[in-house]
């Protein structure tokens, strides 16, 4: 493994439809169609971001690219937004105009979770072994794709500030579950009027709302324009009322099943999931892989840290490459 690379990595772009919902896919590598099970060139390991709420595929820009470079450029790294998070192009809709419903509340939590699964059934072949990164509600997110499609060959999950339990209960959550649940509606018409703005003036506010931070990815500046949509915000707000009423409890039937396949890195100072719930799941499964952040990096940590993140990866994941 060598360090992440300085140099930028071309990527390829998506817009496509999954489940009848707007997706926004970012592929790192020459490699942009994985679903030929005949082809001779498919490469044995896919990496597969599935992101954080917001669920906008162009935070982790920066982030694939430097993982992408870790690993030598040998293996490709995707990142696929959620249903309904990014803003379609010109020309497409947030929902596809067809008379087939392929699933129902696609843009709730357990949507999220079949979107995931049949972007996989559908553009992966079965015989590519996968590298699952998780982000945020996107760790509990790849529990349950582990849990519901066992058949899956999932080689290692790498899950990065978990939200996977007591979300409401979390100090972020007890603030931001009335704002989620009762008043989110009350959201929409200043998103809709700051949706006239011009570009530069809506790049502006979003520099000026990050303004506390040292450095800041330029590119989760220019993805953070998107959220001058109310369809977008919607849909974001909606998928997170939802995660303060459902992710309650942790899964630790399917951890335990899966003990050995995952990874889990805990923040220090996340109040989205606080220290005492790594104590608690450390305590629970003493033979896990389960780490506290020694860096002081941030839950959103692809605002600034996505390079050093990658990089933390590619050492945590050499010995597992090198049995491939």
């Amino acid at each position: 493994m060598r360090p992440a690379s300085e140099e930028p990595v071309p990527l390829h772009e998506e817009f496509i439809y999954c489940c009848g919902a707007a997706t926004h896919v970012l592929k790192c590598g020459p490699w942009k169609d994985l679903s030929k099970d005949e082809s001779k060139n498919l490469p044995r390991l896919l990496f597969m971001i599935i992101p954080g709420n917001p669920g906008l595929a162009g935070y982790y820009r920066t982030f694939i690219q430097a993982l992408y470079c870790g690993l030598n450029q040998q293996y490709p790294v995707w990142v696929v937004s959620h249903a309904g998070h990014c803003k379609p192009p010109s020309g497409m809709e947030m929902i596809e105009d067809t008379d087939i419903k392929e699933l129902e509340d696609v843009f709730g939590l357990n949507g999220q979770v079949e979107h995931k699964l049949n972007f996989l059934k559908k553009n992966v072949s079965k015989d590519i072994k996968l590298v699952l990164i998780a982000h945020s509600i996107g760790c509990y997110i790849t529990l349950e794709m582990m849990k519901r499609a066992s058949e899956l060959q999932v080689l290692r999950s790498v899950l990065l500030f978990p939200t996977i339990e007591r979300m409401a209960q979390s100090p972020q959550g007890k603030l931001m579950t009335p704002l989620l649940c009762k008043l989110r509606y009350v959201l929409y018409m200043p998103v809709y009027l700051l949706s006239f703005l011009p570009e530069g003036v809506k790049a502006s506010l979003v520099r000026f709302a990050l303004r506390g931070m040292k450095t800041c990815d330029e590119s989760s500046i220019t993805t953070s324009v998107n959220l001058f949509s109310v369809d977008c915000i919607a849909n974001i707000l909606y998928m997170a009322s939802q995660e303060m009423l459902k992710v309650v409890e942790r899964d630790s039937t399917t951890i335990k099943q899966n003990l050995k396949k995952l990874i889990f890195y805990y923040g220090t100072g996340d109040s989205w999931c606080p220290q005492h719930y790594y104590d608690e799941i450390k305590m629970d499964f003493p033979d896990g892989d389960i780490r506290l952040c020694e860096k002081g990096l941030r839950h959103a940590f692809v605002l600034d840290a996505s390079k050093e993140m990658a990089a933390m990866i590619t050492d945590w994941l050499q010995d597992d490459l090198t049995k491939l």
